[in-house]
């Protein structure tokens, strides 16, 4: 087995199907651009990296083992990140994000 396949396969025990995690992903991020766009706000780009960060471990965590400590902490830790760029009043440019394709609505959640 290659070393690629024999990683994917460990993740799989822990992040779960890599197309279910997808759907869940998908549907949250879309749902915060369309909440962000609906509230007519603009976020830096740490936040709204960390928010779609913070997405995909959910996504894991929906499909994978919800008991991996690891997806909770990166969850932290990308929360984290965007509090210590308050911290230092950061002056970065804001943006709002573009929209994108909806998600398929014949893919139900698989929880």
């Amino acid at each position: 087995m290659i070393v690629v396949e024999k990683i994917l396969e460990e993740r799989k025990k822990t992040h779960g199907e890599f197309a279910d995690q997808a759907i869940f992903s998908q549907h949250i991020k879309t749902l915060l651009r369309d909440l962000t766009k609906a509230g007519k706000r603009s976020l830096l780009a740490s936040q709204t990296e960390a928010l779609e960060m913070i997405a995909h471990k959910i996504g894991r965590i929906l499909a994978g083992d919800p008991d991996y400590k690891d997806h909770w902490d990166d969850i932290a830790g990308y929360a984290m990140l965007v509090s210590k760029e308050l911290d230092k009043n950061a002056t970065q440019e804001r943006i709002t994000p573009k929209e994108i394709g909806p998600v398929d609505k014949h893919q139900a959640f698989k929880v």
